[in-house]
């Protein structure tokens, strides 16, 4: 048999690409849904090649479970969600499943990544603006000032990082002026495109800020790079100076928007900032608006965000 079971290419993750897009085109997966995978397994395929491995027919369950307990350790480490750290396995899985007879490496018991949708106990330091003002100048200081940005966005907007980092700033800042909302298409979980409020000053200038940097260019992403060579090197950097002041990473700011988003909905702190929630009615309300604007289906995730509702 040919290499990579005869998909077409030398190459590990564009034969998974292969395997994917024809999943797609037999009405298994959605297209959006094999490219998430896609981006998802080149970075397993990276880490394998790391170790000599670049082939298909190499892969076997030990290699994925060191990888995911690699994950694991970037997890504790406050790198990773728990969430996403159990979507670069499953994407694994899922590619394996396609191409051979595979047992599934489980990301929890055989990788020891934490459950998802944990309920956060501690509150986001980014909900400081001094403390965040003081992670931005750190950014700045290095030269950063594109991951700077990044995490502006993810505390102003409750963004992912890569989601801010596709955002077509000049486009986000008119529709924001004219329409007091920001579209958000580029790099969201699923493909789903969603809609967050405009209700403060900072975002405007956060936007404003970030436009300066997008220059020309499409993005935040220089047009020289692409977005894993921009994730792998401004954001990875940014989000270990962002951890000498306190703040674990831009997921910690995406918390951070949710508390202050929470807070502005009810009139009431954040339950992870309270000790409790005030009034059950208006914090399910809230929880299904910050949902919606955090761009996930189900509002028990919202816990990860700002607490529980016990």
């Amino acid at each position: 048999m040919s290499r990579n079971y005869g998909l077409g290419s030398r190459n590990m993750a564009s034969a998974a690409r292969i395997a994917l897009d024809r999943a797609a085109q037999r009405g298994e997966l959605s297209y959006s849904s094999a490219a998430t995978l896609t981006e998802r397994f080149s970075q397993f395929a990276d880490a394998a090649r790391a170790q000599g491995i670049g082939r298909l027919e190499r892969i076997n369950s030990e290699l994925v479970q060191a990888y995911g307990q690699q994950l694991a350790t970037q997890v504790q480490r406050g790198e990773l969600s728990p969430a996403y750290a159990q979507n670069l396995v499953s994407a694994i899985n899922t590619v394996l499943h396609l191409v051979r007879d595979w047992s599934s490496v489980s990301p929890t018991k055989a990788c020891g990544i934490p459950q998802r949708c944990a309920v956060r106990n501690n509150p986001p330091l980014g909900v400081d603006r001094n403390v965040l003002e003081r992670g931005l100048e750190q950014l700045c200081g290095d030269d950063l000032r594109r991951a700077g940005a990044a995490a502006d966005l993810a505390r102003e907007f409750g963004l992912r990082s890569k989601e801010a980092a596709l955002l077509n700033i000049h486009k986000a800042l008119q529709e924001a002026r004219e329409r007091g909302l920001v579209t958000i298409v580029d790099g969201t979980k699923g493909g789903r495109p969603r809609t967050v409020p405009v209700f403060q000053e900072q975002q405007l200038s956060a936007l404003a800020n970030a436009a300066t940097l997008q220059g020309a260019g499409r993005s935040l992403i220089p047009v020289e790079q692409n977005w894993k060579q921009f994730r792998e090197s401004s954001l990875r950097q940014g989000r270990a100076l962002l951890q000498q002041v306190g703040i674990t990473g831009y997921h910690d700011l995406r918390a951070a928007y949710a508390c202050e988003r929470y807070q502005r909905l009810t009139g009431h702190l954040a339950p992870v900032i309270a000790g409790g929630v005030v009034d059950k009615h208006q914090d399910r309300l809230a929880r299904e608006q910050i949902s919606a604007e955090l761009g996930h289906g189900r509002i028990d995730v919202v816990a990860e965000y700002i607490g529980g509702r016990g």
